[in-house]
Parts: C-alpha cells; structure tokens; sequence
C-alpha cells in the first residue's frame, strides 16, 4: 500500500499538461474501444461519435456536473490541470471550456499512470451513460 502511495505521489506531481497529453489518448482510446466492442458500422460514423463524446466542450459540460464525483486527489490534479498555462485551444470550445477539459484529462493520464484502471473504467462508464445519445445517434 505504501508503495503504491508513492506511485500516486510521484505521478501527482508530472506536469498537468503532460498528464493531459496522455489522458487524452487513454481517453479517446477508451471511448473507441467501448464502441467498437459494442458496435457494427462504417469508419465514419465511429469517427464521428467518437468526436462527439470526446470534444472539449463535453469534457467541460461533465466536469461541471460531476465534481462531486470525483476525489480530493482527482480534483487537485483537476485543478492543476485547469490551471495550467496552455497556449493553443479547441476549434469548436471557449478557452474556459477548454481548460476545463484540460484538467478532465490530466485526472484521466493520472489515473492511468497510476495503474488505477478500476477506478478509470467507473468513469468511463459513468461518461458513457452520461453521453447516451451521442451514442447511439451519433
């Protein structure tokens, strides 16, 4: 257990922006394998949902519904992620919502490097059903 602590520990203090960075892979990568696996259709329309569900404005939209989901240590990362200085944003979101979506994913690069994949899988589930309808009507 203490070990493990100080896996956490030492992931908790990489840049946000490098937790981003990952979380944002793990994330986009956890959504396709979810559809996939429980899906049939073109390419197109993966890609499609995929962007749907991923794109910065939902990642802010879920943080604002959902804080109190999350745990102190997550919404440290979040914070720190948030907060962080970036210096590009998204096409289709305000800078708010795009920082908001950095620190949503700098929680999720945290959880991964840290090994966490249970905890990992319940938030994507809960985004998954929180998304419903992007799912199925893309």
């Amino acid at each position: 257990m203490e070990e493990s602590l100080n896996v956490n520990k030492k992931y908790s203090m990489y840049s946000p922006l490098t937790l981003a960075y990952l979380g944002d892979s793990v994330f986009d990568l956890k959504i396709k394998d979810y559809l996939v696996s429980h899906h049939n259709m073109q390419v197109e329309k993966f890609h499609h949902r995929v962007s749907s569900i991923v794109c910065a404005r939902n990642q802010a939209s879920f943080m604002d519904n959902n804080m109190d989901f999350f745990t102190e240590e997550e919404i440290e990362i979040y914070n720190r992620g948030r907060n962080a200085s970036v210096h590009t944003k998204a096409k289709n979101a305000s800078m708010a919502e795009y920082k908001k979506a950095t620190g949503f994913e700098a929680v999720i690069g945290y959880l991964h490097l840290c090994g966490s994949e249970e905890r990992l899988s319940v938030l994507i589930e809960k985004i998954l059903s929180e998304a419903g309808e992007l799912i199925e009507e893309g």
